[in-house]
């Protein structure tokens, strides 16, 4: 029988560890969001809860070589787009950020898609189980 992990190449476990630390930066900022108001809808705050611990689930998913990663991942990128698509569309996070501040919500939005096709790429190469 071969053993799966030695196919599967170190940049990979780096990338995954690199992103699970991505991730609980979410996550810390969820714990320690100063922006939670009485006027944040509860469906807003949940979807930045998806996103962020999803992706960290996720993400540490990927170091265990588990599938289930890819489907926590999608549902992460679900949530993040929810979550942005209230921050720049319904909210008036444009005036209050002006362009520059798409920065950060792109980059995030540019991981998650990549993290969902790692993950399909990675079951695509058997890596994942």
């Amino acid at each position: 029988m071969t053993n799966t992990s030695t196919n599967i190449p170190k940049w990979f476990t780096v990338v995954a560890v690199l992103a699970l630390l991505w991730n609980l930066m979410g996550v810390m900022a969820f714990l320690q969001d100063p922006g939670a108001t009485p006027a944040t809808p509860i469906w807003v705050t949940m979807a930045f809860a998806f996103a962020v611990f999803g992706g960290a689930l996720g993400c540490l998913l990927l170091l265990l070589k588990q599938a289930l990663a890819k489907i926590i991942l999608i549902i992460s990128l679900a949530s993040v787009l929810v979550q942005m698509f209230h921050a720049y569309f319904i909210s008036n996070a444009w005036e209050v950020f002006g362009p520059g501040g798409a920065i950060m919500p792109v980059m995030v939005i540019v991981i998650a898609i990549y993290l969902v096709w790692l993950s399909q790429m990675a079951m695509q190469k058997s890596w994942l189980k």
